[in-house]
C-alpha cells in the first residue's frame, strides 16, 4: 500500500508544480482561439471550461487506462511508480503541447503541426499512420464494448458476430459512431460528456471506496524484485507500450486537437490537456491497484488475466451488488465515447489534409461513408479469425506510440524558435522513439529479432533522431 501512496503523491505534486512550469514555457495569453475566431457551428464552437474537461476526458480515457493498467500491474508495484513519473513528464506534456500548439495554429490537427513543423514528407508518412491507428481505434472499441454489454446486462457468452445479438449490438454502437461523428460537436458530445464523465469519476470512486471498506492486498516495491512480470517481458520496452493511456498515449494529440477548436481561453489548457491526463493517470492506479489485488486472491482464471473480463471480478470484489453495474456501464461508456472522437477526429484530419470545409452534410458525408466501410471491413475480419483482437490491439499500441513522439518533436521545435528550453519535450520524444523501435524491432509483428540486437538497433536510430531534430532546429 505505501508505494500506491508514493505514487498518489508523485501524480498530485507533479502536476501541481511541473504542469505550472510547462504552462510558464508555453506562456498562455489572451489572444483569440480558434473557438471564437472561427467558429462554424460544427467543430468550432466555444464550450465552458468545466464541460470541456470532463469532455476531454471521457476522448482521452478509452479502455486504455483499464485495459493498460490490469495488464501493467503485471509487472509488479513498480506500476504504481513508473505510471505517475511517466504522466506528469511525458504524457501531461504531451497533451497539454499537441492541445496549446493547435489553438495557435487555427486549431489545426497533429498532422497539420507535423507538416508546418517538420515537413511535406514527414506529414504523408504520418497521416497514413494516424488514419490506420484510429480506424484500428474505432474497430476495436465497437465490439469491446459491445461484448462488455452482452456479457453484463444480456448473460450472453458467446460473442460471435453471426449471433444476432451481438451483431445487433456493434451495430448500434457504430451507428452512433457514425451520427456524433456527423453532428455538430455541441449537440452530443457537448451534451451528454458532461454527464458521462461524472460516471465515469463516480464508478472509479466506488472501487476506491472499496478499497477501504472490504480492504485491498497490495504489494510494495522492492529493488530485488523489481519486474514480476509471469512471462517475464522486459520493463524496456514493454511496460511502455503496455501502459499508454494514464502514462503516454499518441491517440491523446488527436483529442487535444479537437477540444482545442472549443476553448475559449488559452488560459483553460493547463486545466483540461495537463489536467485530464492526470486524471486519467489516477484513474489507471486505481484500477492497477483492484487488479493487483484480485490477481493475488486467484480470483481472476488465466483466460482472464490482462483481459477486460477482469472488469466485472473488480466490479463484484470491490462494490455492492447493488451498486456493480454503475462501475461495468461507466467501463463500458469508455470506449463508446473514445471511439466517436477517434472517427471525428479522422473526419477533420482527412478534411483538413484536402482543405474541404466541415459547415456541409455532404461533405461531412463525402469523408464518414468510406472511413464506415473500413470499420466494418475490419471489424468483420475480426471477429471471423480467431486472435484477432489481440493482432489489431498490438498493431494499435505501436501506432499509438509512435504518433506520440513527433508531437512531442513539434513542441521541441516549437519552442526552441521562441528560444525556450526545449529539453522537457525532447527527453520524452527520444526516450518514446528509443521504445517504440526497442519494440517493433523486437517483437512479433515486427522483426521478431533478439531484444538485445532489437535495442542496439533501437539506440542508433535515437541518435540519428536527435540529429534530425537539431537540423530541424537549426
Amino acid at each position: 500500500m505505501k508505494t500506491f501512496i508514493i505514487g498518489i503523491l508523485l501524480l498530485v505534486i507533479g502536476y501541481i508544480f511541473y504542469s505550472k512550469y510547462i504552462n510558464n514555457l508555453f506562456s498562455p495569453d489572451d489572444r483569440e482561439t480558434p473557438a471564437n475566431k472561427n467558429r462554424d457551428g460544427i467543430d468550432f464552437i466555444p464550450i465552458s471550461k468545466g464541460r470541456n474537461a470532463l469532455i476531454h476526458l471521457l476522448n482521452i480515457a478509452g479502455m486504455g487506462p483499464i485495459i493498460g493498467a490490469v495488464q501493467g500491474i503485471l509487472f509488479g508495484p513498480i506500476a504504481f511508480i513508473l505510471i505517475p513519473l511517466g504522466c506528469v513528464f511525458a504524457g501531461g506534456v504531451h497533451d497539454y503541447f499537441a492541445g496549446m500548439l493547435s489553438m495557435r495554429n487555427k486549431g489545426a490537427q497533429i498532422t497539420g503541426l507535423i507538416h508546418k513543423y517538420l515537413g511535406h514528407t514527414e506529414f504523408r508518412i504520418f497521416m497514413v499512420i494516424v488514419s490506420i491507428m484510429l480506424l484500428l481505434l474505432a474497430t476495436v472499441f465497437v465490439y469491446t464494448s459491445g461484448d462488455l454489454f452482452v456479457d453484463r446486462f444480456l448473460g450472453i457468452k458467446d460473442f460471435a458476430i453471426t449471433n444476432p445479438i451481438v451483431l445487433c449490438t456493434y451495430l448500434v454502437i457504430l451507428l452512433y459512431f457514425i451520427i456524433a461523428t456527423l453532428f455538430p460537436i455541441d449537440k452530443i458530445i457537448g451534451k451528454f460528456y458532461p454527464f458521462l464523465g461524472l460516471m465515469l469519476i463516480l464508478g472509479t470512486g466506488l472501487i476506491l471506496a472499496g478499497f477501504f471498506i472490504n480492504g485491498i492486498n497490495l504489494q510494495n516495491f522492492s529493488f530485488s524484485q523489481y519486474n514480476q512480470h509471469p512471462n517475464n517481458l522486459p520493463i524496456i520496452p514493454m511496460f511502455f507500450m503496455t501502459v499508454s493511456c494514464g502514462l503516454l498515449s499518441g491517440f491523446h494529440s488527436t483529442q487535444a486537437t479537437i477540444i482545442s477548436r472549443t476553448i475559449g481561453s488559452e488560459f483553460d489548457g493547463k486545466r483540461i490537456f495537463y489536467g485530464m491526463m492526470c486524471i486519467e493517470c489516477l484513474i489507471a492506479m486505481i484500477w492497477a491497484a483492484a487488479a493487483m489485488d484480485v490477481y493475488s486472491l486467484n480470483l481472476v482464471p488465466q483466460n482472464f488475466v490482462g483481459t477486460a473480463n477482469v472488469v466485472n471480478i473488480i466490479a463484484n470484489k470491490f462494490v455492492p451488488f447493488d451498486l456493480a453495474f454503475i462501475v461495468t456501464l461507466a467501463v463500458i461508456v469508455l470506449p463508446i465515447t473514445s471511439g466517436d472522437t477517434a472517427l471525428r477526429g479522422l473526419r477533420i484530419t482527412i478534411a483538413d489534409a484536402l482543405n474541404l470545409e466541415q459547415k456541409s452534410i455532404r461533405n461531412r458525408l463525402i469523408i464518414v461513408i468510406p472511413i464506415l466501410l473500413c470499420v466494418l471491413g475490419i471489424l468483420i475480419w475480426a471477429k471471423l479469425n480467431a486472435g484477432s483482437f489481440g493482432l489489431i490491439w498490438r498493431y494499435f499500441t505501436f501506432f499509438n506510440q509512435l504518433i506520440a513522439i513527433p508531437t512531442l518533436v513539434c513542441a521541441t521545435i516549437y519552442l526552441a524558435k521562441e528560444k525556450k528550453n526545449y529539453i522537457p519535450t525532447l527527453i520524452p520524444a527520444l526516450f518514446y522513439i528509443f521504445i517504440t523501435m526497442s519494440f517493433i524491432f523486437s517483437e512479433q509483428i515486427g522483426f521478431r529479432l533478439p531484444l538485445t540486437y532489437a535495442e542496439i538497433i533501437a539506440a542508433v536510430i535515437t541518435i540519428i533522431s536527435l540529429i534530425y531534430v537539431i537540423k530541424k532546429i537549426k
